[in-house]
């Protein structure tokens, strides 16, 4: 039987690195093997992928500095001799960067069906970005909002992870004939509440106080301008907790600052942060950016308590005063009326737990994954292409 072949599409492949790359690599480690993939990234953007790659010159974004952008008008021949070589039956793009813009120029020239996952929800960073230049917000958002449009109606199969984000697309012109829900999962092995270790986390903060967890790259986009005040907040009242930061990125020096007494664990790996989650007491989440935020599951299957902004792809896993909580996004008083309320009410904590984990039971990814790769053999089978080349 022959092989279905994906040209895989990815400014960057970094195992780790982010929600989206973690994503990505459970997609990429659980490849099955009647399917077959030749990956094209930025060149230098490459770790943790033991595949050749066709590496495509890049750049680092100017105004974030963690990521970079493939330029493919850099190696515009060297890409179209290898999709003519190769003969892709499916070409998946990651994000509608300039590289995913061409990689979808090359499949309506060749008569490839295109899938794609939403993985960014690029409309909640507008703010953040040009918080400056309001004068310029609005021109962006109609900016952002027409190159989704016009991006993602041009794909066979957009994968995205919740109603909301299925809500928003549609919002601004995207088919729901081409929408498919496709949740992310959790790998239970290590999040779980058997990782617990309290002396760990006693160690790191030489006291027995109310553990805060908030966890995620430390860029602005996160509203952690809200998560410095809840904290501030929080001093204000002498209230005896911890606030625990796990991660890293280019707000990282500024909240250390904001934020002195707090304690900064920089980036860790999955497993230790897995032992961080189940051992802390509640999972601090302000953040209205996400398309998924797979960190909030993460905290659930823990038994960690969440408190999360009411906004962005996150807040769907939540139903208030039953398996969490959902707050003002940018009140910090809300944050702490639930926070106090998980640390005075053990009954209340315990019912928050149990509902949680009942939650998460259906979030597996074998099962995900397997679903993702169904559908592109769909893609495969449906589409009558053109020969390549």
């Amino acid at each position: 039987m022959s092989k279905t072949k994906i040209a895989f599409f990815s400014d960057m492949l970094m195992r780790d690195y982010d929600g989206c790359m973690r994503t990505v690599f459970h997609i990429i480690d659980r490849k099955p093997d009647d399917v077959d993939i030749k990956y094209f990234t930025g060149q230098g953007a490459v770790k943790g992928l033991n595949e050749p790659v066709v590496s495509i010159p890049n750049l680092t974004i100017p105004f974030n500095s963690n990521y970079k952008i493939a330029i493919p008008q850099l190696a515009y021949f060297k890409i179209r001799k290898e999709i003519e070589n190769y003969k892709p039956d499916v070409i998946h793009i990651t994000t509608p960067s300039m590289l995913g813009n061409y990689a979808l120029q090359i499949a309506q020239e060749k008569g490839i069906p295109v899938s794609t996952i939403y993985h960014t929800h690029y409309i909640s960073y507008v703010n953040y970005y040009l918080s400056g230049i309001q004068s310029m917000v609005h021109l962006a958002e109609n900016f952002v909002n027409s190159s989704t449009q016009n991006f993602y109606n041009n794909c066979n199969l957009v994968l995205a992870p919740t109603e909301e984000m299925i809500s928003y697309l549609q919002g601004v012109g995207v088919a729901k004939s081409k929408m498919k829900i496709w949740a992310r999962g959790i790998d239970k092995s290590i999040f779980n509440k058997d990782n617990r270790d309290v002396s760990k986390i006693r160690k790191i903060t030489g006291n027995d106080n109310f553990n805060i967890l908030f966890a995620s790259r430390l860029v602005w986009e996160k509203n952690l301008e809200t998560l410095i005040r809840v904290y501030q907040q929080a001093e204000k009242e002498n209230l005896k907790v911890n606030f625990i930061i796990a991660g890293d990125g280019t707000a990282y020096h500024t909240m250390q600052e904001k934020m002195p007494n707090a304690f900064f664990l920089g980036k860790i790996d999955q497993k230790e942060l897995g032992q961080v989650y189940a051992s802390c007491d509640t999972f601090l989440f302000p953040s209205v950016s996400e398309t998924y935020g797979n960190v909030v599951l993460e905290a659930m299957s823990s038994d960690l308590p969440c408190v999360i902004a009411d906004g962005g792809g996150s807040k769907s896993f939540v139903e208030h005063g039953q398996n969490g909580f959902l707050c003002d996004p940018f009140d910090e008083r809300d944050y702490l009326t639930h926070i106090k309320s998980l640390m005075s009410d053990d009954a209340l904590r315990s019912e928050i737990i149990i509902n949680s984990l009942a939650y998460t039971v259906g979030y597996d990814w074998g099962t995900l994954i397997e679903d993702y790769y169904s559908q592109v053999r769909l893609l495969d089978k449906k589409y009558i292409r053109n020969s390549v080349g």
